[in-house]
This record gives structure tokens, C-alpha cells and sequence, in this order.
């Protein structure tokens, strides 16, 4: 018996689809620009000798990331579930 749920059967799932890919290409986008501002901020701060203006640009570097990863690894997991619903 083959589970897979029916995405057609709701209204509007393709306008649905569109703003979740574009909110996540904005996610991703602005993840990336933080990295950079914040590697910036963390590497002038390191070399001016300012260890608290250093951290807080290390700490974004770190936030970043890990939000590019949430926002990424999310659609793998959602697609993984999906996978698990056939095999039931």
C-alpha cells in the first residue's frame, strides 16, 4: 500500500510552494551575506586587538551558518519524511 500525500487536493499549493522557495532563497541569501559581514567584522576586530568586537563577529559567523543549515538541512528532512509516509 502506497502512502504519499496528495498535494493537489488542497487550493493554492502552487502559490504555496512559490513563496516557501522564495523566502528560502532569501534566507539563504542574507545567511550568506552575514557570514561575510560578520568574517569582516571578527578578522578587523581580531587584528585591531578588540577581543569583545571579535566575539560578537565570530558568535554571527556561527549564527549564520547555522541558520543556512537549518534553513537547507529543513528541506531534506521534509523531503526525507515524505519518503518514510511511502514505506508505511
Amino acid at each position: 500500500m502506497d502512502v504519499f500525500p496528495d498535494f493537489g487536493g488542497l487550493g493554492g499549493i502552487g502559490d504555496l510552494k512559490v513563496v516557501i522557495g522564495a523566502m528560502l532563497t532569501i534566507i539563504l541569501v542574507v545567511a550568506v551575506l552575514m557570514v561575510i559581514v560578520s568574517a569582516i567584522l571578527w578578522a578587523v576586530a581580531s587584528s585591531a586587538g578588540n577581543p569583545g568586537l571579535a566575539s560578537k563577529g565570530r558568535t554571527g559567523v556561527f549564527v549564520a551558518i547555522g541558520a543556512a543549515a537549518l534553513a537547507g538541512g529543513g528541506v531534506t528532512w521534509i523531503n526525507w519524511l515524505v519518503n518514510l509516509g511511502e514505506q508505511l
